[in-house]
Formats: structure tokens, sequence, C-alpha cells
């Protein structure tokens, strides 16, 4: 059931290296489409829905979430690999569970754990992404975790890196080869979808304001496109146009750069594509100036936002103290938690049970905990 039309450096369904564990299946879907549903299909996706963006979840449904966000980076990522012919069932597989380790509260959430964690391993969204289709999922008979394939696998930690070092988790996904090409487009497909959704976000909320975005020498020039395009357009449906148009234009930058360098590198197989010195999927240079100018604007101006900050600093205090006082008084975590001390180590099942968290339960958890009047 492999396309036939894929590229001749695309990842195949029918070449990889397969599952860890060995199990009987009811039918007979390629591969890589299998990793995608069982991803879909697992808790820690639906758990996405209730997990920071940029503005946490009670803030309004309007914003988004990680589930969203997902969602978004999947259809953006699967229009690229389609473009180059390459593997999208690999593609959206990695697009849906490329957050899946993302901790509550966002970055904040990862800076904290990491900092709490430094003497047990650290913290890293994509490694604990990898734990968690490996090792946290439970669902399946006779074996921990989603049973996906290595090549999903070694995409999921290898997206937006590319040296793993030697650690021993990780030693089996070829730490010292690049991604295959679905892996290496999915960093850019992330970037491409969240400034264009949180310039959206941004706008909606009030905390950038659109004369301040036009500073920015690529979204002023697409704004003015958009509006001898479609002249006398209301404003709302404008920035939804310009937003619409500016994901297009990176889309097509980085389509026709990437097909510039696998034909310069003369690249006609997958291990051509793994052995090679640097990245293939790629932004031009221009392009990455002006996309590096439009995150520079988003950090000052959204994501340092006072309000913003407000609640990092919120968002700190609630999981340091959840991690303290877990870590102080074990027996506070339910007993399915605390029976796999002895597998992983307190410290580390503490951290995924925070790390699994959304939003509104650590929130709820906190207050269970810290305030007297709440019911426990």
């Amino acid at each position: 059931m492999e396309r036939p039309d894929l590229a001749p450096y695309a990842t195949l369904s029918s070449a990889s290296r397969g599952r860890r564990h060995a199990e009987p299946f009811k039918d007979d879907r390629p591969a890589f489409e299998r990793d995608r549903d069982r991803i879909i299909h697992c808790a820690a996706f639906r758990r996405l829905e209730y997990k920071t963006q940029v503005f946490v979840n009670h803030e309004g449904d309007y914003y988004r979430t990680r589930l969203t966000h997902s969602l978004e980076v999947a259809q953006i990522a699967r229009g690229i690999a389609r473009c180059l012919r390459l593997n999208e069932d690999l593609v959206e597989a990695l697009s849906l569970a490329h957050d899946l380790g993302h901790t509550p509260f966002g970055h904040t959430g990862e800076d904290v754990l990491n900092r709490l964690m430094s003497e047990y391993g650290g913290f890293d969204h994509n490694r604990q992404s990898l734990r968690t289709v490996e090792v946290l999922e439970e669902r399946y008979p006779g074996f921990p975790g989603l049973n996906l394939t290595w090549e999903t696998r070694e995409g999921i930690v290898k997206h937006s890196c590319d040296h793993l070092g030697e650690d021993d988790d990780v030693a089996e996904y070829a730490p010292s080869e690049r991604p295959g090409m679905e892996a290496q487009l999915i960093d850019l497909a992330d970037e491409i979808a969240y400034n264009n959704h949180d310039i959206d976000d941004g706008l909606k909320s009030g905390y950038i304001r659109l004369e301040e975005l036009s500073e920015v020498k690529i979204w002023k020039e697409t704004f003015d496109r958009v509006a001898g395009k479609f002249p006398g357009i209301n404003q709302e449906r404008h920035l939804y146009q310009t937003i619409s148009h500016l994901i297009g234009a990176l889309v097509e930058d980085l389509v026709a750069t990437t097909e510039k360098n696998l034909k310069s590198n003369g690249i006609e197989s997958l291990e051509a594509v793994r052995s090679h010195p640097r990245r293939l999927v790629a932004l031009g240079e221009d392009m990455t100036h002006r996309s590096r100018e439009l995150k520079e604007f988003l950090h000052t101006n959204l994501y340092r936002h006072y309000k913003v900050e407000r609640m990092r600093v919120k968002a700190e205090r609630i999981l340091q103290h959840l991690f303290e006082n877990y870590i102080k008084t074990p027996s506070l975590l339910p007993n399915a938690v605390q029976v796999k001390f002895e597998l992983f180590g307190k410290e580390r099942v503490v951290c995924d049970y925070i790390a699994g968290m959304t939003d509104r339960f650590a929130m709820d958890e906190y207050n269970r905990l810290f305030d007297p009047y709440e019911r426990v």
C-alpha cells in the first residue's frame, strides 16, 4: 500500500526498521499510518487540548492550545511533504506527536522542570515526548508505550536537534546521523505555525497592536500585497488573509530552497540525506532573516508582555510547589503513581506526573493541596 510517487529520498513504510515489540495486527495499514492513528487515540494527545501554547486555557476559548497548534503544524507539514514527495503519513504522525511531552504552562513549565530535575537527568520536552510513546502510555497488552516504528520514534526525538549525544536512552536512534527529510521539516513547519497563529492570538488579545506589527518587514509587505489583491476588504478579513498569505510565502520559499538543496547536493536516497553534513530542509537566507525578525518581534511584544509574564510567575510557583511537596510527601500522589517509584525513581515519576498535567489540572491540584477551603 506504499504510495508509488514518493521521492527516492523519502522514508518508506515498507523499509521501516520495525517496532520494538512484535504484535499481531488486525488490518494491513501502512506502518506510519498506524503510528499516526495510535498517536491520535492516546491520552497524552487528548490532554494537549488543555495545555498552554501562549495563553493559559482559562483566558479564552479563542486562543490556540497545544492541540490546535499540533493540528496546524500537521496541516502545514503535510502540504510541504506533498510538494517534496515525502511520506505524508510519517510527517503527520511526527507533527501530531512532537509536543506530546510538553508540560502545562508551555515553555515555562519545561524550564521549571528542567531546573528542578537538574540533578536527576534534567527535562526536555522532545525526550519526554519519546518517553511518553515508549513508556508512559499504557494501552496495549504485553508492552508499555505505543510501540511505534523506529522511524517515528527517531523523528520525535531528533526533529529539532542535530546531535543527540551518546546517552543510553537514545543510543538506538543513530545519534551520529541526520534524521530523514520528514523529521527535518517538522521543526520549520512548527515555526511557521506558531509564528503565524501567535500573531492572530496576539492581535485578538490586544497584547500586540497592528501599528507595532507593521514595523516588521515581512508582515508589512504581505499586508500591503493583500490590500492590493482585495481592495476595500474589512480589517478582520484583511488580517486573516495576511496570515494566510504569509504562511503560503514561507511554505513556498521552504519548498523551493529544499528542492535546490537536494539538487545541488545530488541527493537521491535516504542514506544520502542521513549522511549529509547539514540539514537539507531549510528556508532561504533572505526568508530566514525575515522570519527571525518576526520571531524577535513576537518575543519582545507578546511572549514578554507583562500579562504573559504575570502568568509565567504564577506557573513557576504552582509547578515548583507541586514538585517540592510531592517529593517531600510522596503519599500525596495516587497509588498508581507511587508504585512506579521502584521502576524509575521518585524524582522521575514525580516529573512524569507533573509533565502530564494540563494547565487546569495543575491549578486545581495546587488549590487542593494549599487552599484549606478547597475540597481534596
